[in-house]
């Protein structure tokens, strides 16, 4: 396999591929090559509209009018944005910084209420 050189690539797309290689037993970069490759045959297939689902993950576009492929494509770019946004979420530090009270849940499911400042 040929290396190439370095290439830089928006955190969020690092931080979910990332993930994702866990869960999928794989590298980060194997798992971008993965998706790379995945990609590179969609835009390939005559099969899938791009145009139309550029357009619903640009906001302009409906998603009830795409095909079952391309609304499978729309829910992966949403899932991904939807992850890559909720790891950037860190409540507990700001709750924390203004001395709000906050509660949440355990592993278990038992409630866990932190107390703000008094």
């Amino acid at each position: 396999m040929r290396t190439s050189p370095p290439t830089r690539l928006p955190s969020d797309v690092y931080e979910s591929a990332a993930e994702e290689a866990r869960r999928s037993s794989r590298t980060t970069p194997q798992q971008i090559a993965h998706w790379a490759r995945i990609g590179r045959e969609l835009e390939r297939s005559p099969q899938v509209n791009h145009r139309a689902i550029e357009q619903v993950l640009a906001g302009d576009g409906s998603y009830d009018l795409l095909g079952e492929r391309e609304q499978a494509v729309v829910r992966g770019a949403w899932s991904a944005r939807v992850s890559a946004l909720r790891a950037g979420l860190n409540y507990e530090s700001e709750f924390v910084a203004s001395g709000e009270s906050y509660s949440e849940a355990d592993e278990a499911g038992n409630l866990i209420v932190h107390p703000g400042r008094d």
